[in-house]
């Protein structure tokens, strides 16, 4: 039995349902598949986001907690992350009601990555975020 063109070539699918959908014939349309594909999309801006938020804020835990070792590089960072989710939440603002909840997800990751990577004692970096949401998308860093 042949497969559906979604298990077999998944880009001409896209292509195929995007003629379909641009032709507004939609007795072509794979309806199953276009609501997986489209929640899926919805979840991978989420995913982005956090992904950003991580980078973010392991970098700032690393400059709260060894400004000995602070450089260029990491306020670079810094501020390329900021920008990113900056640019994300302009392109989808509805992911800034979720901010918290995301940023919950995304320290606790943060946390471990800057506790591996800074080889500081688990009670040095606090298990619950500190940072104000302003402290991690606006505030200029302290030197």
């Amino acid at each position: 039995m042949n497969k559906p063109l979604y298990e077999q070539d998944f880009f001409a699918w896209t292509q195929a349902q995007a003629d379909a959908l641009s032709r507004r014939s939609v007795n072509e349309l794979d309806w199953d598949n276009l609501v997986e594909e489209v929640e899926s999309m919805g979840r991978q801006q989420r995913g982005e986001l956090q992904s950003h938020l991580v980078i973010l804020l392991q970098h700032l835990l690393k400059w709260r907690h060894q400004p000995a070792r602070r450089s260029r590089s990491w306020s670079l960072s810094i501020e390329e992350q900021r920008r990113e989710i900056e640019a994300l939440i302009a392109d989808s603002p509805s992911l800034r009601p979720a901010m918290q909840e995301i940023v919950g997800r995304a320290y606790r990751v943060a946390r471990l990555r800057a506790l591996r990577e800074t080889r500081l004692s688990d009670a040095t970096i606090a298990a619950e975020n500190p940072f104000s949401l302003a402290e991690i998308l606006e505030d200029p860093l302290a030197e």
